[in-house]
């Protein structure tokens, strides 16, 4: 036994057992008043529930209302006879509320306090939105241009003022175009960093208090029980600007300092996106729009999350989209709402899969179909089913490359037969990051590089026109980065795509009917004139979009 510090564990085992003397006394009144008892400290608090009554008469009348579904309201409270509980609860009945009154200790009850901190106050949020008033959402705007300008200002905000931290922060990470922010509790202190063009960067520091009082915040925001700690939890909530309305994905999951979150930032700007601005080689561009205009068969792309599927796979609906045809997507979860489209969400409690949902879909006669990704036999079949019956069908797949999508295909059970005909192109794609136009500039590569490049350029498909590819490089001079404030001092800013494709041809059709090994599908692939991801990265380089460290990074590709 550790006897370092007896008054502490004294004083520390002397409040445990005042806490349970507190709480087998209330059991002991609950039973006299008629009540059922209730230990909050085991009990998820509904965020909107708790809001009904205004925290300063809750503490008046010492009840909280931490549960509602539909007009049934789950009511705590301390002193059922007393005046103020007697007239809210009145209150509550008169507006058509249907009442439970539970009993609690005072010090259950004294714990939900902590709780209406943060709830934001009344006409900034309605329902799951958070909204900016234009002058604040300039005011922040000139504030956070800058991660070190974002950082000074929010040393600057008083301590308590969680409204406005929250607001600052995510109006910063729309600001700088974020993907993510990532709070991350350690023992001291928690952690707040940015992803900023794919990659981490340290951003701040803050109390482990000034974190909780954040992640209440949060929670509410996104819909997420307040007072539940060890589960991980998934919500959603919009920050609505006088422009337009951004979608935040909030994850929070259970750590040995607290919960960690991730905000998840799905601005729908990204989605504004041409086949030229994704980074497609003008060739590549011209085979997926002649595949876009096939009224079946099967689009599929792949790689790794962050790798930019999901907004290709919106420009190719965007692309497809006209008043004439129905397009019903399966997504797990929606990410970005698009118009004139029918989206439909996974829900694996309900039992709602892809398969499933795909199913059901057909059903309603659409024309294109998106299904999120294929992650089974079953998905796979009804897919490639449908491709054949008359839908263009687009999908997602988790292979390294292009060429992994046939084996992957096979691996799951799917029949070659079926296959050869459904798939009209297997892609793959990665993000590398631009070089920042403000700051850029040229060197000479080194011997071994210039070797590499060479060496990439004489291996390209006959189909490329290598001679001014040969010219660049003889010019002597690829990217380099530099550091300035427009990039935040990292050289880069904002991220294109790299991509490989193939086309299921005749020769691939018969190819795949015999369940070929990968380098069978590749060679067949290269005689078709398919780029990899490595050399269309290397292409980009000779292009002065971005650096060969970068293309180095992004696919492992080494000398």
């Amino acid at each position: 036994m550790d006897e370092r510090f007896p008054e502490e564990q004294q004083k520390v085992k002397l409040g445990l057992l005042r806490r349970k003397e507190e709480e087998e006394a209330t059991q002991f009144l609950a039973t006299k008043y008629g009540l059922p008892y209730l230990n909050l400290t085991t009990i998820p608090i509904d965020p909107e529930a708790l809001k009904i009554i205004a925290e300063s008469e809750a503490k008046k009348a010492l009840l909280a209302v931490i549960s509602k579904r539909g007009k049934f309201l789950d009511v705590v409270v301390v002193k059922p006879k007393q005046e103020d509980t007697l007239r809210l609860t009145q209150g509550l009945e008169e507006k058509g509320f249907k009442i439970k009154l539970f009993l609690v200790s005072r010090s259950s009850l004294d714990k939900i306090w902590d709780f209406y901190k943060g709830i934001v106050p009344e006409g900034k949020r309605s329902g799951n939105f958070i909204e900016v008033d234009p002058t604040r959402m300039t005011f922040f705007q000139e504030r956070s241009k800058e991660l070190g300008a974002l950082k000074e200002y929010l040393k600057k905000i008083p301590q308590g003022e969680t409204s406005d931290v929250v607001e600052l922060l995510l109006i910063g990470g729309l600001q700088l175009e974020a993907s993510d922010l990532h709070f991350e509790p350690e023992e001291k202190r928690v952690r707040l960093r940015f992803r900023l063009d794919g990659v981490l960067q340290e951003f701040f520091e803050m109390p482990l208090q000034d974190y909780k009082l954040i992640l209440s915040r949060l929670k509410l925001l996104s819909g997420l029980k307040l007072n539940i700690r060890d589960q991980a939890q998934d919500g959603r909530f919009t920050i609505r600007t006088k422009d337009s309305d951004v979608e935040v994905r909030t994850s929070t999951i259970p750590g040995p300092y607290g919960e960690g979150v991730v905000l998840r930032i799905l601005n729908p700007k990204t989605l504004a996106l041409s086949f030229e601005q994704l980074g497609m080689r003008p060739e590549l561009m011209v085979l997926i729009e002649r595949e876009l205009k096939k009224p079946t068969g099967m689009i599929l792309t792949t790689g790794p999350t962050g790798s930019g599927k999901t907004t290709t796979l919106y420009t190719f609906l965007k692309k497809v989209l006209t008043p004439d045809v129905k397009i019903i997507t399966i997504e797990d979860p929606i990410e970005y709402h698009l118009e004139s489209i029918t989206q439909t969400q996974v829900d694996a409690k309900r039992g709602y899969s892809f398969a499933q949902a795909l199913r059901s879909i057909l059903r309603h006669d659409p024309d294109i179909i998106l299904v999120g990704e294929i992650r089974d036999l079953e998905t796979a079949e009804t897919a490639l089913h449908a491709a054949l019956t008359g839908h263009l069908v687009f999908s997602t797949l988790h292979t390294n490359d292009a060429i992994g999508t046939i084996p992957r295909l096979i691996d799951m059970g799917a029949k070659p037969a079926i296959m050869a005909p459904a798939v009209n192109v297997a892609m793959a794609q990665r993000l590398v990051r631009r070089i920042c136009d403000n700051c850029a500039s040229l060197k000479k590569p080194s011997p071994e590089d210039k070797k590499e490049i060479e060496k990439v350029i004489s291996n390209l498909p006959k189909n490329i026109d290598k001679k001014p590819l040969f010219t660049l490089l003889q010019k002597n001079r690829v990217p380099k980065t530099n550091a300035c404030k427009a990039c935040n001092q990292t050289g880069f800013r904002g991220r294109v795509g790299i991509f490989e494709a193939f086309l299921i041809d005749d020769r691939l059709e018969r190819l795949i009917l015999t369940s070929p090994p990968e380098v069978e599908i590749r060679n067949a692939a290269r005689a078709q004139g398919m780029i990899t991801l490595y050399e269309d990265g290397i292409l980009k380089v000779l292009e002065r979009v971005t650096t060969l460290e970068e293309v180095r990074r992004v696919t492992g590709e080494q000398e």
